[in-house]
């Protein structure tokens, strides 16, 4: 395949690997801002907040450690976004220039790993929101949720930034009342008596730091899907800036009312939480809002299919080649999506625990990636790419990239030490306490090392400009 000009038509987006041309590029860049605040703004990003909680910090602790986490996680997809109006690709593909068009496909498991993972979990929250009101167990609406999902992404770009965008001034007013009323109203009589979290745990606060900056880092792997129509002038860091403000915003805002949630009402979830709240403040008032994060889910869950479609189809091409065609949209996110519902449907009740390790097994494997993405966006080739060559296997970039691959690899394998999980915990973990301090340790490995094994690529680059 080749980054030709042929026009998209119709309401449904044609595009999907393929470079995006000159006169195709739209949009505002201000539309990032809210874009990710809504797709950040879902109750998955909540129970993030209850990790401190249930891990016996205080909700002073608790909020510090996901305030912390989630600006530090998004800073690394603030400037991944910068990449879609330079480059007009979708983010995973652009990383055939640092892996190879094969090599690439390593961290694209991963990547669709986050995918399926993170829609597991937006189906069992948004099924457990809608059984707040309606009928219906799982068998009925585990399907039925995905497959809305599955015709917003269908759409594709175009349509899920509208609803987005306009899901933004819905939740802002919606949880707007209902934090200012979790700060001074008087509400703690009606939660169950006592509380969770009642003071300061080093280990705990990495694995809430950890936990959050993982899921803002998760992010990073479609980032710029949602910005390669933009005209490819538009200023760098307004780019980096409305994303960094969008997703910082919703994640510390929901993370920490998550916290005061978990810590005021033990042993509730963030559904119950949520009705709890809301509830106790008007009645009704809180399935309301409930049902109003289902809307904001069913929209990230639309977001995930589209990106975890495009990565699958750029994995594929790199063995045989893929026309971006509608059919080929169609097949990519149903596929994904099927292999959504049946993990969903043999997902064990207590997904709490389960997210814990998603979240940190997902930054494991995604810190390694952006490190090597982006310093070689930034301190390698700084933003010159050969576009044509990322679709030829006979190109400049090759089929396998050793420095790439090397740097993640190796960048994998040095944090296994200072990894901390419920069912394993490196040396390094275990004699700190369980304190996990991996993500630092492949960030710095990663791209330190991915600098340096490309010494005579930026001698080129530099002699050419």
């Amino acid at each position: 395949m080749s980054p030709g000009s042929r026009p998209s038509g119709g309401l449904i987006e044609v595009r999907s690997i393929d470079y995006v041309p000159a006169a195709e590029r739209h949009g505002k860049v201000w539309h990032q801002g809210p874009f990710w605040f809504t797709g950040n703004f879902v109750l998955t990003t909540m129970v993030t907040g209850f990790l401190g909680p249930t891990l016996g910090l205080s909700v002073g602790w608790s909020v510090l450690a996901v305030v912390l986490g989630a600006c530090f996680g998004t800073f690394f997809m603030a400037f991944h976004a910068n990449q879609g109006p330079r480059m007009g690709l979708p983010q995973m593909i652009q990383s055939r220039a640092q892996f190879g068009l094969r090599g690439a496909v390593i961290p694209f498991a991963a990547v669709v790993f986050v995918y399926v993972g993170f829609n597991v979990f937006n189906v069992v929250l948004a099924t457990e929101g809608l059984q707040t009101v309606l009928p219906g167990g799982r068998w009925f609406w585990y399907p039925a949720l995905v497959a809305v999902a599955v015709v917003l992404a269908i759409f594709g770009h175009d349509l899920i930034h509208l609803v987005e965008r306009w899901l933004t001034y819905a939740l802002i007013l919606v949880f707007g009342v209902l934090t200012v009323y979790a700060l001074v109203g008087h509400w703690a009589p009606h939660a169950a008596a006592g509380s969770a979290g009642a003071g300061w745990n080093l280990t705990s606060f990495l694995v809430v730091f950890s936990g959050a900056a993982g899921y803002q880092i998760s992010y990073a792997v479609y980032v710029s899907d949602y910005s390669r129509y933009l005209p490819e002038d538009v200023p760098a860091r307004k780019v980096i800036w409305w994303t960094y403000a969008g997703a910082a915003g919703s994640a510390v805002w929901l993370m920490s009312l998550g916290a005061l949630l978990g810590s005021k009402l033990p042993g509730q979830d963030a559904v119950a939480a949520v009705r709890t709240l809301g509830n106790a403040m008007l009645p009704g008032f809180g399935t309301f809002a409930v049902l109003v994060s289902v809307v904001a889910i069913i929209g990230i869950m639309g977001v995930n299919a589209y990106g975890a479609m495009l990565t699958s189809a750029s994995a594929v091409d790199a063995f045989k080649r893929v026309r971006p065609t509608v059919r080929t949209r169609v097949v990519g996110i149903v596929a994904i999506e099927l292999a959504v519902l049946v993990v969903a449907l043999v997902l064990p009740e207590d997904y709490l625990a389960s997210f814990n390790n998603f979240l940190l097994l997902m930054l494991y494997f995604l810190v390694p990636w952006t490190a090597v993405n982006l310093v070689d966006f930034y301190a390698v080739r700084r933003g010159h790419y050969d576009i044509p060559a990322i679709f030829d296997p006979d190109g400049e970039y090759g089929k396998w990239s050793g420095p790439g691959l090397l740097s993640y690899v190796v960048g994998v394998l040095v944090m296994v030490p200072f990894m901390a999980l419920s069912f394993w915990e490196g040396p390094v973990a275990e004699a700190a306490g369980g304190a996990d301090f991996s993500f630092a340790v492949g960030l710095l490995v990663s791209g330190g090392l991915y600098y340096a094994l490309t010494g005579r690529v930026r001698d080129r680059i530099a002699v050419a400009s």
